[in-house]
């Protein structure tokens, strides 16, 4: 089981705001409100003395992160053992101020850094995708057929513990030079949010199939 952590821990010389510090928040809550609200991350490593970016889905479980992906992949298995960074950001809104100097973005987003390791325990990886279909899809796992040993086999799972990082959040009005709020400039906030639209059935559904009522449930985060 996950042991607690203090909060302080989080902040390193490696992960702590250089600029705009006020921003910074190294508390857990903070970290993991980010990281449940959205499931698409962007994993930076090195394949080959190179540096690359991944796009995938993490799900969180406790204080560890979580990703999969092809038992074949190259990218996660230069990841096990490697020093990583893991991105999850949440863009809230264009921030329009009286100068372009002062153009912002109100958004969420934070940033792990640690090395992963791969689960080898073939129970504890069902475990773990099943987790994560659950948290995507609450209710879908129900109604899937079983995954078969070799669908197992060919899904690698990686877990890296949150134990360095940071979240960074910006919301709210421009701010603007003392002397700019004289100017007959508008400004403002224009929000945005990721939006869920119906769901559209497969053409190839069976005939009558009808919609289950877990998909009308399904959020993002």
């Amino acid at each position: 089981m996950d042991q607690p952590q203090s909060d302080t821990e989080l902040k390193t010389d490696r992960s702590r705001l250089r600029r705009a510090h006020e921003k910074g928040a190294y508390d857990r809550d903070s970290l993991n409100a980010v990281l449940d609200a959205m499931p698409m991350c962007h994993i930076g490593y090195q394949i080959g003395g190179k540096p690359s970016v991944l796009p995938t889905l993490q799900w969180r479980e406790g204080n560890h992160v979580y990703w999969h992906g092809s038992s074949a992949s190259r990218a996660l298995r230069a990841m096990v053992g490697a020093d990583v960074c893991v991105t999850v950001t949440m863009l809230d809104g264009y921030v329009l101020a009286r100068s372009a100097f002062h153009h912002s973005v109100n958004h969420r987003s934070a940033m792990i850094f640690g090395r992963p390791e791969k689960v080898t325990d073939t129970a504890a990886k069902e475990k773990h995708l099943k987790t994560m279909v659950d948290q995507v899809f609450p209710g879908r796992w129900e109604d899937l057929r079983p995954m078969t040993s070799q669908e197992v086999k060919a899904t690698s799972v990686l877990r890296m513990p949150i134990t360095e990082g940071a979240a960074k959040i910006r919301s709210g009005p421009p701010v603007d030079d003392d002397e700019d709020y004289e100017l007959p400039i508008w400004a403002g906030v224009v929000p945005m949010s990721l939006q869920l639209h119906a769901p559209e059935p497969d053409p190839a559904n069976q005939q009558g199939l009808v919609m289950p009522d877990h998909l009308s449930r399904i959020r993002i985060g």
